[in-house]
């Protein structure tokens, strides 16, 4: 045998391999066209396009969000917002990237054509993404929506196939590109699951089946009766009774005197009044958030009368962390956050025009008006110091930033004092109008210092147990949990660890 003959096979290119993948994709098309699909003709065409420009995703997202449980509405949110960036992706790079032709309708039967054939190219399929975006992004929310949607996501994927307008490649690359949509938007939005606190520490507390011991107070202010009726479902015998702003207290305290459990609908102004009431006398206090904002009621997970109704029935609780401040013979508690500096007179400027304007619109007017004055920054002796501070923040236990998300706090119950502050100088409408609209803010954790000045820094932030401040003038408005009133002189915040027995549903 000749040594210059070579014998050995070679081994397949890169182009004969795509072009076996493509022959397998067009065999796969012709083996769909030519089966009988039973009960498809009359639905599959209609799905395809009712699909076109995300109709059908938008009814189902109103569908879906017209049940009005928090849930829902979120998966909705969540569903769009997954098929947006979907179709964004889908417009912008992979119709451009890849220019593939549709496939010949030779091999499928007339009946199941679509009346206008779409002129755009074939790979991937926008609406297989749009599909696979929307389910995906409606399942990470809410597992049991995302099952009933889910049948009809994978019928308009398939329903491409079955009216010959894509090969079986496109519509898989399209249902992986809308998944991985639906996973980015997860990315930069955490769902509420991944947020939640940890299931701990877990407290005893009475389990009530039909909520017999169960005394709910709700501020009728807060527009709480959709939500007592839900609670009235789910416990038919707990005690509802529904009060005035000024009433809520009164009431608390004699509800208090009969309970075996305190319920409490309202703001967190109104939960902050019954978390003092309940731990005066010792009892567990079921949270059903009936307020504009509520952070402590979503900070628990706690999102309407059915998850609390199971917590109450199950005996399903949990101990939680509480601030408590005293200045003179001004004493308090406070769940979420307490405040000093500008954004005290921030909310006392909100509620003065909530009511007439709504409580965002005033939100932005109580900025402008505050900001517009000419003011001073606080001063108060730190370490025997003189400090000028535009805000003193304090949090009951540490708040987090995730991605685009607001601040919250992903443990009730890690025994500090989260506390921050914008210090004083020059030019502070920027710093100051970031600290009113955006809340908690994400402050480096660099130590407080207990002396001298820092020139440099604006903003620090620390994580104690305890606070003291002194020089404080008189009359400075201090905002705890959205209520507002004055302090002078010394002021102390401390820390009560897991004081306060609360119901929670647990995964």
């Amino acid at each position: 045998m000749s040594p210059d003959v070579d014998l050995t096979v070679p081994k397949p290119g890169r182009h004969a391999l795509r072009d076996r993948l493509l022959a397998l994709d067009s065999r796969l098309f012709e083996f769909a066209a030519e089966r009988n699909w039973p009960f498809a003709e009359p639905v599959l065409p209609r799905l395809s396009r009712g699909a076109n420009h995300g109709v059908l995703w938008c009814a189902t997202a109103a569908a879906v969000a017209a049940t009005r449980t928090p849930r829902a509405r979120r998966a909705a949110a969540r569903g769009l917002a997954s098929l947006a960036v979907a179709s964004l992706a889908i417009n912008t790079l992979g119709k451009r990237s890849v220019r593939r032709p549709r496939p010949l309708l030779d091999p499928v039967p007339a009946a199941r054509h679509l009346k206008r054939q779409p002129i755009t190219t074939s790979f991937p399929s926008g609406h297989a993404a749009s599909a696979a975006a929307f389910a995906t992004g409606v399942a990470l929310e809410s597992p049991g929506w995302g099952a009933a949607v889910a049948p009809l996501a994978f019928s308009v994927v398939m329903s491409r196939v079955y009216t010959g307008v894509h090969f079986p490649s496109d519509v898989l690359a399209g249902a992986a590109l809308g998944m991985g949509a639906a996973f980015a938007v997860r990315g930069l939005v955490p769902t509420r699951a991944q947020t939640g606190p940890p299931p701990r520490p877990r407290a005893e507390a009475p389990a009530l089946p039909d909520g017999e011991g169960l005394v709910v107070v709700a501020n009728r202010a807060s527009g709480s009766a959709e939500r007592m009726r839900v609670l009235h479902r789910e416990l038919p015998a707990a005690e509802l009774v529904e009060c005035e702003p000024g009433e809520v207290e009164a009431e608390l305290a004699k509800a208090a005197a009969r309970a075996r459990a305190l319920g409490v609908c309202g703001g967190d102004g109104t939960v902050n009044a019954a978390a003092g009431v309940a731990l005066r006398h010792g009892l567990p206090l079921a949270v059903l958030p009936g307020g504009t904002l509520n952070h402590f009621a979503h900070d628990l997970s706690v999102e309407d009368g059915r998850g609390l109704g199971r917590a109450v029935r199950e005996g399903e609780a949990v101990r939680v962390d509480v601030g408590r401040f005293a200045s003179g013979g001004l004493e308090g508690v406070f769940l979420n956050t307490l405040s000093l500096g500008v954004y005290p007179e921030l909310v006392r400027e909100r509620e003065r025009w909530s009511h007439r304007i709504g409580a965002w619109p005033a939100e932005v007017l109580a900025v402008l008006r505050v900001l517009r004055t000419d003011r001073r920054p606080l001063r108060v002796e730190l370490g025997g110091e003189t400090h000028p501070l535009w805000l003193l923040f304090v949090g009951n236990c540490l708040y987090h930033r995730l991605a685009l998300t607001p601040a919250r706090r992903t443990d009730l119950a890690d025994g500090q004092l989260d506390v921050r502050v914008v210090h004083g100088g020059r030019h502070p409408a920027l710093r100051l109008l970031s600290a009113a609209l955006a809340g908690p803010l994400p402050l480096p954790h660099s130590r407080v210092r207990s002396g001298g000045r820092q020139p440099d820094a604006t903003r620090a932030g620390a994580r104690v147990t305890r606070l003291r401040l002194t020089g404080i003038g008189a009359g400075t408005p201090l905002a705890y949990d959205g209520e507002v009133t004055d302090v002078a002189g010394e002021l102390t915040v401390e820390k009560l660890p897991r004081a306060l027995t609360v119901y929670r549903p647990l995964p």
